[in-house]
This record gives C-alpha cells, sequence and structure tokens, in this order.
C-alpha cells in the first residue's frame, strides 16, 4: 500500500517479523520493495506496528496509520468508518472516507531551536522524533546527505524536513530515519504544519505539498489530524519457492 507515495509491505498479524526478516522484504532489488513493513492485528481495538526498512521498529507511522485504518475497513474489522487503532504510542482515532483517510497523530510538541552545522532545527516530538529547518527552496536541499549526516547529532536519530512557506503554500522533504528520503512522511507533515502554525502564523487546516502529493493537516484543539490519500499497490504472498 502507500499514501502520499510512502510505500508499505502490510502484513496481517499476529506477527513479529525480525530486523533481517524487514530489511529483506524492504529491499527494492532482492525482496519486494518497500519504505517500511506494517503489521496489522484484528482485535478490540485493531493494532498496528511499523519497521523501518533497515528493520528498525518504529513509534509511529502517520501514512502507514492511514493505510492500516482503510485495509482495517475493507476486511470488516471495523464496526464503521470511524474507529481507533492501538499504535506503540496510544490509541489513535481514524475515519475511512471515499477518497482520502484521516488519521489523528496527537499532539504536537515544539521542543525549541537547535543549531547544528550553522543550521536552526525547530525540534518537533510526534511520538518519533523531528528536526525541521525551513528554507527557500526545499528543492536546492541535498535531502540524503544532510539527513543522514544529522543522525549522529540525536541519540536516537531523528526525522529530518525542509520545508518552505510562501503565502499559505507549505512545501517539503523529508529524510526519515531508518528509511532515507522518502516522498512523504506522515507525522514530518504535521510536524512542519505544527511549526509553520507557530512561527508564521498560518491557519487550520493547512495543506503541505510532498514530492508525493498533498496532505491536509487540521489542528483540532492542539490535536494534529492528517487527512490524504491511501491506496492499494498489488497483492501477493511471499513463501519458499
Amino acid at each position: 500500500m502507500q499514501g502520499l507515495g510512502n510505500d508499505f509491505i502490510v502484513i496481517e498479524g499476529p506477527v513479529q517479523p525480525s530486523p533481517e526478516e524487514v530489511s529483506q522484504l524492504c529491499d527494492r532489488r532482492f525482496g519486494i520493495g518497500a519504505d517500511g513493513v506494517l503489521v496489522a492485528t484484528r482485535g478490540d481495538p485493531i493494532r498496528m506496528e511499523y519497521w523501518n526498512a533497515d528493520g528498525s521498529a518504529a513509534e509511529m507511522c502517520g501514512n502507514g496509520l492511514r493505510c492500516v485504518a482503510l485495509y482495517s475497513y475493507d476486511r470488516g474489522w471495523a464496526p464503521d468508518r470511524n474507529f481507533g487503532i492501538q499504535t506503540p504510542i496510544g490509541l489513535r482515532g481514524v475515519r475511512v472516507l471515499e477518497d482520502r483517510v484521516d488519521a489523528e497523530l496527537g499532539r504536537p510538541v515544539l521542543n525549541g531551536t537547535r543549531s547544528i552545522r550553522g543550521t536552526d532545527y525547530e525540534l518537533v516530538d510526534m511520538g518519533n522524533p523531528h528536526a525541521v529547518s525551513f528554507v527557500d527552496d526545499p528543492a536546492t536541499v541535498e535531502v540524503g546527505d544532510v539527513g543522514s549526516a544529522l543522525q549522529s547529532e540525536f541519540p536516537n536519530g531523528s526525522n529530518v524536513e525542509f520545508a518552505s512557506v510562501n503565502g499559505s503554500n507549505v512545501v517539503m522533504r523529508v529524510w526519515e530515519r531508518g528509511v532515507g528520503e522518502t516522498l512523504a512522511c506522515g507525522t514530518g507533515i504535521a510536524a512542519v504544519a505544527a511549526v509553520a502554525q507557530e512561527r508564521f502564523g498560518l491557519t487550520s487546516p493547512i495543506a503541505v505539498s510532498v514530492p508525493g502529493g498533498q496532505a491536509t493537516v487540521d489542528m483540532r484543539d492542539g490535536v494534529a489530524w492528517i487527512s490524504g490519500p491511501a491506496e492499494y499497490s498489488f497483492r501477493g504472498s511471499v513463501g519458499e519457492r
């Protein structure tokens, strides 16, 4: 499945893939290929777990949450279009509509500004860590090189976003911890929207464009909800050859 080009292998649980299995599945040459692996487990509530492409477990995945919501709804696991999904950082509400999926990502915590190698980064906690830098044009940033180099600056690594604001238009690129540059990052989109609201006075809902498309972030009493597309790429099975 994919949300804004952020693509995932979705597996029905309960199952706990090893880091080696995750990295093999996500390998775009020798496996299926994906930014990460999602395990969706039926229950009350439905559960979601997520691993990055390098096999490391992640606290949260915003686009992945929207994909699991659609997957669960389509399989009849949910009583209606509004339901909750248990994530590693708590229960999150979702809503499955005809053309999009909305997901609650929690309350962004802005942890101030940190200057790293001559550039200011706004630190944001979305249940997972983010470092947001506002630049003139994200297209000119060597996202892969900078994002990778910055990982040593944080004890547990960090997602790194480069964004620009022109009026009400927000554009973003992202380096995801454990993956590399991706076409989108749901929690990163919410982090950028939260800082744009605080720093530039943008009003909710805030549209954020990424290489994979556009999502909208609605701040509801300080809680970020992301809205955007979630789609199936293909279905298949993995087993012994």
